[in-house]
C-alpha cells in the first residue's frame, strides 16, 4: 500500500516536537486527540499515526462529521439495517465496520450529538456498537484518531461534551503549532509547494523567490496556516513567467477595485465608482481604524457614510480576529455577536 504525500515539512523546533510525539504514539493502539486551527494539517497528522503503527496495512477510514447532517451521522458512523427508517432499502455498512483492523479518523468531532458521543464511548470501552435499526451487537478493532479545532476541555466543562467521552479520546493530545508559531518553516514550506505547481505546470525549473516576495510570506500572518500557504504559492507560481524569479504574491484572490460586497450598487451613470474597502491582508490599516474608533472626533464631512460604517466593521472584526488568534467563536464574543451573526458579517464582506 502506497503510503501518502503527506507535506509534513518543517524544521522549527515546535514542529520537530509534534513530529516526536507522533512516532512514539503511533506504536500504541490507544485513542488520539489531535487539535490544531484550520489548515494546519489535523488529517496529515493522523495519517502518519496510522501508517507508521502495525495498522499501516489496514484501513485507514476518513469522516468529516461537521460535513454530514447530524440524523445521518449516527448512520455514516455505525450502519443501518434494512428498513431502519425510509428509504433505507438495504443493509449499508458504517465507517467502523470498514475501518475494522485499522484506524477511523473523526475530523471535527466536536460537533456529533449526545447520542452518538455516547454510541462513541461504548465503542471506545468495549469495541462493540449495533447497527441503527439493529439490535445484533457488532465487535469491532478500529483505533480512533479525532481532531478538532475547538476547545474540548471547556465544552466538557458547560456541559456540551461528554467530559467521560473526552477522557477516553485524550489519552495523548497532539497540538500542532500554527503556521505563525513556525517561522522558520515558512520559506521552507513556500519552495516545497512552488516546486510541486513548477513540475504540475512541467515547467523546467522554479527560479526562486526575490527578496520582496520571501519578506512579504515571512511577515503575513497566514491565519489560513499551511492550507493558505499552499494555495497562495500555487496562485503565485502559475501567474509568474516561467523563467523569472518570483516576486509578485497575491494573499487575497477576492482582492480587486471592482470587488462585489453586500452594500454594493451599480448605477448606469458615469459617476465615479465607490471605493471598496481595502482588505488587503499585507495593508496596514491601523490609521484607518483609529480614525473610525473616534468617529465624531475626526472625521470631516460630507462622507460616505455605508463605506465609512463597512469599513469600521471590517477593522473591527479583524482586530477582533487577532485578539482571538483567528477563533470566530472567541471572536463573536469579543465583538458581543453570537457565532452566526459574526458567521454573518464575515460572509458580507468576503472575509471567510
Amino acid at each position: 500500500m502506497k503510503k501518502p504525500n503527506d507535506n509534513l515539512i518543517g524544521e522549527s523546533r515546535c514542529f520537530s516536537e509534534v513530529l516526536e510525539q507522533v512516532s512514539l504514539l503511533a506504536s500504541i493502539n490507544k485513542p488520539v486527540l489531535v487539535i490544531g486551527e484550520r489548515g494546519t494539517g489535523k488529517e496529515l497528522i493522523a495519517a502518519r499515526l496510522h501508517y507508521l503503527s502495525s495498522r499501516w496495512e489496514q484501513p485507514f477510514v476518513k469522516l468529516n462529521c461537521s460535513a454530514i447532517n447530524e440524523n445521518l451521522l449516527e448512520t455514516e458512523l455505525f450502519g443501518h439495517e434494512s428498513g431502519a427508517f425510509t428509504g433505507a432499502s438495504k443493509r449499508h455498512l458504517g465507517r467502523f465496520e470498514l475501518a475494522n483492523k485499522g484506524t477511523l479518523f473523526l475530523d471535527e468531532l466536536g460537533n456529533s450529538s449526545q447520542n452518538v458521543q455516547e454510541k462513541l464511548l461504548r465503542i471506545i470501552e468495549y469495541g462493540e456498537f449495533e447497527r441503527v435499526g439493529g439490535n445484533k451487537t457488532i465487535k469491532v478493532d478500529v483505533r480512533i484518531i479525532a481532531a478538532t479545532n475547538e476547545n474540548l476541555p471547556k465544552r466538557a466543562a458547560e456541559g456540551t461534551f461528554r467530559a467521560d467521552l473526552l477522557d477516553r479520546l485524550a489519552f495523548d493530545v497532539i497540538t500542532i503549532p500554527p503556521l505563525r508559531h513556525r517561522f522558520e518553516d515558512i520559506l521552507i514550506l513556500a519552495r516545497h509547494f512552488a516546486l510541486e505547481m513548477t513540475r504540475e505546470l512541467k515547467r523546467d525549473f522554479f527560479p526562486g523567490f526575490s527578496a520582496n516576495a520571501e519578506k512579504l510570506l515571512s511577515n503575513y500572518s497566514w491565519p489560513g496556516n499551511v492550507r493558505e500557504l499552499k494555495n497562495v504559492i500555487e496562485r503565485s507560481i502559475y501567474k509568474s513567467i516561467a523563467d523569472q524569479v518570483v516576486d509578485s504574491i497575491q494573499f487575497d484572490p477576492f482582492d480587486s477595485k471592482y470587488r462585489i460586497d453586500a452594500e454594493t450598487t451599480f448605477s448606469s451613470t458615469n459617476e465615479e465608482p465607490v471605493n471598496e474597502p481595502n482588505l488587503d491582508p499585507q495593508a496596514n490599516h491601523s490609521d484607518t481604524f483609529a480614525q473610525h474608533t473616534n468617529v465624531m472626533g475626526s472625521l470631516e464631512f460630507p462622507i460616505d457614510l455605508k463605506q465609512t460604517i463597512a469599513d469600521t466593521e471590517i477593522e473591527l472584526i479583524k482586530k477582533s480576529l487577532e485578539s482571538a488568534q483567528y477563533n470566530q467563536k472567541k471572536c463573536a464574543e469579543l465583538l458581543g455577536l453570537t457565532y452566526h451573526q459574526l458567521r454573518g458579517y464575515l460572509k458580507k464582506y468576503q472575509l471567510l
